[in-house]
C-alpha cells in the first residue's frame, strides 16, 4: 500500500508538470497580427530597404511590382513573389521620400503638398521599363493608402507601361483604411489590361495571410 501511494504521488506530480511546461510554451509564442501605428497617410512604419537598381530577377511568367514607402508594401511583395514564384520590380522614386517628407501632420511636408496640390503628383521614378515586360502574363501592383488612394508614385508607373493582354491584381497595405477604389482609378489611369478586385493588407501581415490570398487566387507561375 506504502509504494502504490508513492507511485501515485510522483505520477500526479509529472502530470502537473507536464501540464506547466505547456501553459509557458503557449503563453510565450509571439503575436505578429498587431497593426503598426496608423496614420492618415497610409505610410507604413517597418523600415526596410529597396533594391538599388528597382528590380529583382527570378523565374515566372508573373511580375510583383510595388512602391514601398517604409518597408511593409515590400514586405508583402516578398511574400507573394514567393509564393507563385514571381519577378520583383521595386517602383523607386527619383527622389526617395524621407520621414518628414511622409510627415501628414505637416501641412508643409511633402505627401501634404502633393495631396494638396494634384499637379505635385507627377513623381519621376528611376525606372519605369521592365525589362522582359512582354513575357508577363500576370502582373501585381503593391503600394500603401494615402489619403484613401494608392500612393501616387505608383501613378508614374502605372501610366507608363501598356497592360494589354494582362491580367493586373492590386494590392495594398494600411493600417486601417480599406482599398476602396484605388484599385479602379489605376485601371482607368492605365486604360489597358484586365484589371482584377484588389487586396489589402494590415501593416506588417503575416506571411501565412498573404500566401493563403495568393493560392486562393488560382494562379501558377
Amino acid at each position: 500500500m506504502k509504494f502504490a501511494w508513492k507511485k501515485m504521488l510522483s505520477l500526479s506530480l509529472a502530470a502537473a508538470m507536464s501540464l506547466s511546461l505547456a501553459a509557458c510554451g503557449q503563453g510565450s509564442a509571439q503575436d505578429d497580427s498587431q497593426p503598426a501605428a496608423q496614420s492618415q497617410t497610409g505610410t507604413e512604419s517597418t523600415a526596410s530597404s529597396a533594391p538599388d537598381n528597382g528590380q529583382e530577377t527570378g523565374a515566372g511568367n508573373v511580375l510583383v511590382a510595388y512602391y514601398s514607402a517604409t518597408g511593409n508594401t515590400e514586405s508583402v511583395a516578398n511574400y507573394i513573389a514567393e509564393a507563385i514564384g514571381g519577378d520583383l520590380f521595386a517602383i523607386t522614386p527619383a527622389e526617395p521620400y524621407t520621414s518628414d517628407d511622409l510627415d501628414w501632420t505637416d501641412e508643409n511636408s511633402r505627401v501634404s503638398r502633393e495631396h494638396a496640390d494634384e499637379s505635385l503628383r507627377d513623381v519621376e521614378l528611376t525606372a519605369t521599363d521592365v525589362e522582359n515586360w512582354d513575357s508577363y502574363d500576370t502582373v501585381f501592383i503593391g503600394y500603401p493608402i494615402w489619403w484613401g488612394i494608392a500612393a501616387w508614385p505608383v501613378d508614374t508607373f502605372v501610366e507608363n507601361n501598356d497592360f494589354t493582354g494582362k491580367t493586373v491584381i492590386p494590392f495594398c497595405t494600411s493600417s486601417s483604411s480599406d482599398i476602396g477604389q484605388s484599385g479602379e482609378l489605376l485601371a482607368d489611369m492605365a486604360g489597358t489590361g484586365e484589371w482584377q478586385e484588389g487586396q489589402r493588407f494590415r501593416s506588417g501581415a503575416s506571411q501565412e495571410d498573404v500566401t493563403e490570398w495568393v493560392d486562393s487566387l488560382g494562379l501558377s507561375a
